[in-house]
């Protein structure tokens, strides 16, 4: 192997490493951290007894409540930011983010019409799921032949955006018009919804395993990204199949992005500030990249919501609220550096 090479997957494994203890320590202080706080010293047994699912003491209760909203924000967040990686690289646009082709617009009408028709919660969550498919399924019909081209010039997805920008607009307008005749009594639930909540959000096991094959299907193709983002004029003579990669980068993006705004509402900013700040700090290359982006982003969403329930408490923010509030300067920041 050559030394330069042995160099970079040494660097390769440090940063994932460090960025797997740093998701764990995150996922740590948001048990540990509330509006009651859970000792240091409490928490070997407080996790024993979540693990044996049969707690008995005021941390075990604790760290339960606590545990399950903590891995719904990771898997959330990684989701988000593994999204935002496949859109910046499908659309060769800085500020494309999940929610840029309106997946998440249609994903929000499903959701509002249920709550405000006052479904059951499971029923929010397939209105939510649904909504994002049938947008999703009107974009890749309206605008297939973008992803079709052999081309992976930056003009080659001009179609593919400017409909979801169309589609997004008129789901904008239905969610307008539901929250302007909602009654008093479901109008703070809609929105917060919109702003993005996790409170009272179960563990499932179907966002993981999107995260999971969302993570499997972008490493593999992670070389492929790295050509097409340098020599995008020449991806096709290169051997790079740049109208299945688009295929896929689509769908993948648009299945984790539903899979995230189902299970936690549209939080915003998660998908767009974190991969730029990995770019920043560890460079282009999407196979480093891609983990990374992921690992930052749960913990990212993790230590939010964190602040969102500890903030003002008893009283809760929705984690949109701080994202936002952090995202907007980080992004500016981020904007400046660039230029200079």
């Amino acid at each position: 192997m050559h030394p330069l090479s042995a160099n970079l997957r040494l660097r390769a494994v440090t940063v994932i490493i460090l960025l797997l203890l740093l998701s764990l320590a995150s996922l740590v202080a948001a048990g540990m951290i509330g509006s009651v706080s859970i000792p240091l010293a409490d928490m070997p047994g407080a996790l024993k007894e979540f693990i044996s699912g049969q707690p008995a003491s005021l941390p075990g209760h604790l760290l339960g409540l606590r545990a399950e909203r903590a891995a719904t924000a990771f898997v959330t967040g990684a989701s988000l930011s593994l999204a935002g990686v496949m859109m910046q690289a499908l659309l060769r646009n800085p500020l494309a983010d999940p929610y840029v082709l309106g997946i998440s617009s249609g994903a929000s009408v499903g959701a509002l019409a249920a709550l405000l028709f006052m479904c059951a919660a499971w029923m929010v969550d397939a209105a939510s799921f649904a909504g994002a498919v049938v947008v999703s399924m009107m974009l890749y019909f309206l605008a297939r032949r973008d992803l079709r081209g052999g081309t992976a010039a930056e003009g080659g997805t001009a179609l593919l955006l400017l409909t979801g920008v169309i589609l997004s607009s008129g789901c904008i307008a239905v969610v307008t018009l539901m929250l302007s005749i909602a009654p008093e009594s479901r109008l703070r639930t809609m929105v917060f919804w919109l702003i993005g909540d996790l409170s009272g959000s179960p563990i499932r096991w179907l966002p993981w395993i999107v995260l999971a094959g969302g993570l499997a299907f972008s490493l593999r193709v992670a070389r492929s990204l790295n050509v097409m983002a340098l020599h995008a004029e020449a991806a096709a003579t290169l051997g790079i199949r740049v109208g299945a990669l688009r295929k896929g980068l689509f769908f993948c993006s648009g299945l984790l992005t539903a899979s995230a705004v189902t299970t936690a509402g549209s939080i915003g900013f998660v998908g767009l500030i974190v991969p730029h700040a990995c770019r920043f700090a560890l460079g282009p290359d999407h196979r480093l990249l891609v983990p990374s982006a992921a690992l930052i982003g749960g913990a990212y969403l993790v230590l939010a919501d964190t602040v969102a329930r500890t903030i003002i408490a008893p009283q809760q923010l929705p984690a949109g609220v701080v994202t936002a509030l952090v995202g907007t300067p980080v992004f500016l920041y981020q904007l400046h550096r660039l230029r200079k």
